[in-house]
């Protein structure tokens, strides 16, 4: 694990300004990613279809009738929903015993388990199930009260907005967690270097997370961002999912591929180092020390 304690004038930040690229929370989706396409495609009947694959993810997008899933290898599938689809919270969540979750309830942020049903290339939801904490969290972000945050300010002043200026930020330390060429497949040490971080983040007062992908030069451009972005979705991923870190307390994961490389492409050692994601640990200027 190598943490650095790094000076704002080294930061590699400026190629997210320089791109007008602006980290912003989780539960505030990318442009590109804040609608699912529909294409008019009309759902089979259920009777006619055949089992699918149990997907288990966090929302990251969602549509009147569809919402996209990421797994927590960076992939992600988009699943149908319609009438016939259970979903499934605590029985005391919404309002007593006979109550029943409905679309509503599918949150951006939301981690659930999603049994489906297929025909062809379509999946089609049967049950989505999810846990009531997680609910509870997603829901917060969704609403975002100054009661709610009212112990998470540097967290509330990012969801008022998307971060404009990386300047209004401290960082207090930076962990990179390395790959594989061409993989995205997390490793027991990046594992345990990640949950290492979370706690280190846990014990800095206000702080957020904000998680880059990078890559070595081997590949297309557009190979080495699509590969960087599933890095940073992975990371997130396990960071939420197994070391607890709140999902409002975490930026946007950008993939920048094998820009701001730390070392030469030149040999295998530098792209070792190159293949990595930085996780940094940031607090609002405006509540650092409070």
């Amino acid at each position: 694990m190598r943490v650095s304690h790094l000076q704002p004038a080294r930061l590699a930040f400026a190629a997210l300004i320089a791109a007008g690229l602006s980290p912003a929370l989780v539960a505030q989706q990318p442009a590109s990613d804040a609608n699912i396409v529909v294409e008019g495609q009309l759902q089979p009947d259920p009777a006619t279809m055949s089992k699918g694959p149990e997907v288990k993810g966090i929302i990251s997008a969602r549509s009147t009738d569809r919402i996209r899933i990421t797994t927590a290898d960076g992939t992600s599938t988009v699943v149908s929903f319609n009438e016939t689809t259970r979903i499934k919270g605590s029985s005391n969540l919404f309002g007593g015993k006979r109550a029943k979750p409905g679309p509503d309830a599918l949150l951006n942020g939301l981690p659930v388990t999603v049994k489906t049903l297929q025909a062809g290339d379509m999946l089609l939801a049967s049950q989505i199930s999810f846990r009531s904490s997680d609910y509870k969290t997603a829901a917060m972000i969704r609403t975002g009260t100054a009661e709610q945050f009212a112990e998470q300010s540097a967290a509330t002043e990012a969801l008022r907005g998307r971060m404009g200026d990386i300047d209004k930020y401290n960082v207090k330390a930076t962990t990179n967690v390395y790959f594989d060429t061409g993989r995205w497949a997390l490793s027991p040490q990046a594992k345990s270097e990640l949950c290492a971080a979370a706690s280190q983040a846990e014990a800095t007062d206000n702080a957020l997370m904000l998680v880059v992908g990078y890559t070595d030069s081997v590949g297309s451009e557009e190979y080495n961002q699509t590969l960087s972005e599933k890095r940073a979705g992975a990371v997130i991923n396990y960071l939420q999912q197994a070391c607890r870190w709140k999902p409002y307390r975490m930026l946007t994961p950008t993939g920048m591929a094998e820009s701001d490389p730390l070392a030469s492409n030149d040999t295998d050692e530098g792209k070792a180092q190159n293949r990595r994601v930085a996780v940094n640990i940031l607090v609002s200027k405006s509540v650092d020390g409070l």
